[in-house]
């Protein structure tokens, strides 16, 4: 068969703008593709809610791709094995309550569980605001992540969304924008983003699930979003925190529509 470029230029414009039409109102919208917003987008597409991830990079998978320093391997805790078991992702019991998985298969099992249960992934997108409405947030406002590198003057579009999560890690890029622009306060104790503290595993990894919680109307923090917004430590390349915070999030929030 003869193939057309003009066929397939046609087909991949044809196919995705199909996809984000369809996706310009969701239930739930997850701003960041690392562990945590990935495992919440599973769940909560497995209940039936209409899932998009919004990713700024070109990959997803954050941090967990590339394990420790590189060494792509990450290391989770017993309580979050069964997580990784559940996404079939195989792990090596290295010492007692000590498990490793490999970092690259994580992220591909995840994801595409994730993906197959319904979520869409739009990547190279960045969120430079929201849509608040009666003081809460009800959208996303977005622009291509190239256009923001470039620094072009090009006017975003707009995702609304039953709820929001801010799953961007330590830059809680989300939380950034309502605490620099909107007339929304944030649920700590300050009224704002308090930053992520030095590095401690134990109690980060406590304090990730902890702060996995409804930090102002319509929006949840999870993962290290969650620690950095409260002023927790960092955790380094142990991630069961990570994914139990997106099984958190993902809960409550289905906990939350269901009331």
């Amino acid at each position: 068969m003869a193939l057309s470029e003009r066929i397939i230029t046609k087909a991949i414009i044809d196919r995705f703008f199909h996809k984000f039409l369809d996706y310009t109102e969701v239930d739930v919208a997850v701003v960041g593709g690392g562990p945590s917003g990935l495992v919440a987008s599973c769940y909560l597409a497995e209940a039936g809610r209409k899932v998009a991830v919004f990713e700024r990079k070109l990959s997803i998978g954050g941090g967990m791709w590339g394990g420790g320093m590189m060494f792509n391997e990450i290391v989770v805790q017993e309580e979050a094995k069964g997580l990784l078991d559940r996404f079939g992702v195989r792990t090596v019991e290295y010492e007692k309550g000590y498990y490793t998985a490999d970092a690259v298969e994580s992220v591909v099992s995840i994801c595409a569980r994730a993906m197959k249960a319904g979520v869409k992934i739009f990547n190279c997108m960045t969120v430079e605001d929201v849509v608040v409405r009666e003081g809460r947030v009800a959208g996303l406002v977005i622009a291509w992540t190239p256009v923001e590198m470039t620094g072009l003057h090009v006017d975003p579009l707009t995702i609304m969304a039953g709820t929001v999560i801010d799953s961007t890690g330590h830059d809680t890029e989300v939380l950034r924008v309502i605490e620099r622009k909107a007339d929304v306060r944030l649920e700590t104790p300050t009224g704002k983003v308090m930053g992520e503290r030095s590095m401690c595993a134990e109690i980060a990894e406590k304090q990730t699930l902890e702060n996995t919680r409804e930090i102002c109307p319509g929006v949840y923090v999870a993962g290290m979003s969650a620690n950095a917004a409260y002023g927790g430590p960092r955790m380094g390349p142990i991630f069961g925190g990570m994914l139990l915070s997106g099984k958190k999030a993902a809960e409550m929030i289905l906990g939350e529509r269901e009331r």
